[in-house]
């Protein structure tokens, strides 16, 4: 029986890891036991009971509790409570997702250790190391055994590094997810007076949100741009509008933060997506809907290529032409697996531990 420890810091990063834990306990618990660890990182009031009852998802067997802090101060302390963990639980693996401080403190600790880190959502780059993702990003794959890439883009940009050993294409859990959560029934909705023609918009990252240029341009933009949108609003998105002096039109329905069943109700209903968001982008494509990105990279590029997302900044005449004017190809290639992700994760975990024997 192997063992590994999974490290969570954020509510996506929980229904990522949600797919691999039910993998895990319905195929393969006689191979494989889980132990899976919240850093706290990102305290969110949706994770409540309801929300791992509804998601099916399992509840961490720890939380670190970190909470909010300086890059710095977070990193520092999860990577210290993280080693603690690690030395306990001495796992064959560690597992970790994306790109946040938890991802980076999990691959350092366990780097450091000699135990293999694993990481799903390899080779994601925007090349913008402005961006403390991107540098999480970099750090994560540099010191990982196991590179468990969602779309060939991931694996070309790995290559460019230097990096071969260890890779593999899996396609993409977020996909996996989107696909299993829309069967079930979203019995908590909270949606109410939705337009009946919309298009959804979600703004909250930093470059975005702390430019008082760029978001005045995007809120003038939404404004202008003769459609109904529905946005719901992050805190951190309020706190600037209200400190910047800045209100959307009427066009514009503001709704409180949403938990995800609500979020792909809203996907999935939506005319098309507004959006400065990495996960919202590949979502907008797994519900076959435009993606309009306010940002100046992207790291899911295929999107970009297959004609489905346009890159706009927070230029307001670029956001409103778009708006008005995007019509996507007809062609909706398969860029991110075929569903089954998860699987192909934990065959390649398996595969790493039988090369070691």
């Amino acid at each position: 029986m192997r063992k590994i420890v999974s490290i969570v810091g954020a509510r996506p990063q929980f229904v990522k890891a949600a797919v691999i834990s039910r993998l895990i306990k319905d195929k393969y618990s006689d191979k494989i036991t889980e132990y899976l660890v919240h850093t706290g990182q990102h305290y969110d009031q949706n994770m409540s009971d309801i929300f791992f009852q509804e998601m099916r998802i399992p509840k961490p067997d720890l939380n670190l509790a970190v909470g909010s802090g300086s890059h710095g101060k977070m990193t520092g302390e999860m990577l210290a409570k993280i080693e603690e963990v690690l030395l306990e639980q001495k796992p064959d693996a560690l597992l970790i997702y994306g790109d946040t401080n938890s991802t980076l403190a999990g691959a350092l600790a366990a780097s450091k250790l000699h135990i293999p880190v694993c990481h799903v959502e390899a080779g994601l780059r925007s090349y913008n190391k402005l961006m403390p993702e991107e540098q999480n990003r970099i750090v994560a794959d540099h010191l990982s055994e196991l590179l468990l890439c969602p779309t060939q883009t991931a694996i070309d940009n790995l290559v460019k590094e230097g990096i071969t050993k260890g890779v593999s294409l899996t396609g993409d859990v977020m996909f996996d997810a989107s696909i299993f959560y829309r069967t079930l029934e979203n019995t908590n909705s909270k949606l109410v007076n939705i337009p009946e023609n919309f298009f959804l918009a979600t703004i909250h990252r930093a470059e975005n949100t702390d430019s008082k240029e760029r978001l005045t341009a995007i809120v003038n933009a939404l404004n202008d741009c003769g459609k109904n949108g529905v946005l719901p609003l992050h805190p951190r998105t309020k706190k600037y509008l209200d400190d910047y002096g800045l209100t959307f039109n009427k066009n514009i329905s503001l709704i409180d933060p949403i938990g995800y069943f609500d979020m792909l109700e809203l996907e999935a209903n939506a005319d098309f997506i507004v959006t400065d968001s990495g996960g919202v982008q590949k979502e907008a494509y797994f519900f076959n809907k435009p993606c309009i990105t306010l940002r100046d990279q992207t790291e899911w590029v295929e999107t970009v290529d297959a004609g489905w997302n346009v890159i706009v900044g927070a230029d307001y005449n670029k956001i409103v032409s778009t708006i008005k004017d995007f019509t996507p190809p007809v062609e909706h290639p398969e860029l991110y697996g075929d569903g089954n992700s998860g699987t192909k994760i934990v065959e390649e975990l398996l595969k790493l531990w039988n090369s070691a024997i």
